[in-house]
């Protein structure tokens, strides 16, 4: 009814909706991209110090063929069976044992990268692009923008822009859409 052609799940986390929304986006004709926005430890999944590594950080992380679902089911299921601690978490070396077949998002206001440039480090936000541009390809890395009237996402969209500009990681808008349907 809405016109799109595809639609994308990326729930907290986890992973529990993907086989239901799946059938249900083939039914309608819909190309179903199964995802998850992943919770990534500060440190180490094994580091446990409240204050410190009870803050984790978001990273979306999209299933582009069967290996990449394969992939994405074994870091969810790390995150945790190996790094609970508040959240299921996953961290840089293993997604690095697990990155074929992903394609990355920087994530929301919660990303590692959005995070750096509200604390006005850019440098350290462009190491961190060219970091995940190593594991994943960069073809696979994109810089998530987007704008729901926060002012912090707007606050941080042109240094998002430059980025793009000086690492060659694509951009792409995204909404934090929850529902398909607004209700009353």
């Amino acid at each position: 009814q809405m016109g799109m052609n595809s639609m994308a799940v990326t729930d907290h986390g986890v992973m529990y909706g993907v086989v239901e929304f799946y059938k249900t986006m083939c039914t309608y004709g819909i190309k179903p991209i199964l995802g998850c926005e992943v919770y990534m430890a500060q440190r180490t999944m094994q580091d446990r110090k409240p204050g410190i590594d009870d803050d984790q950080y978001h990273l979306v992380l999209l299933a582009k063929d069967n290996k990449g679902y394969k992939n994405l089911m074994k870091l969810v299921s790390i995150g945790f069976t190996q790094g609970f601690y508040y959240k299921p978490r996953i961290d840089m070396p293993t997604l690095g044992k697990y990155s074929q077949g992903l394609i990355v998002l920087s994530g929301c206001l919660a990303g590692k990268v959005p995070t750096l440039l509200l604390e006005n480090k850019f440098e350290s936000a462009k190491e961190e692009i060219t970091k995940f541009q190593k594991i994943f390809g960069k073809e696979n890395f994109f810089i998530e923008i987007q704008d729901h009237g926060i002012l912090d996402q707007k606050r941080i969209i042109n240094e998002l822009i430059q980025l793009s500009k000086e690492t060659g990681a694509p951009l792409v808008a995204t909404n934090d859409v929850h529902y398909i349907n607004k209700t009353d």
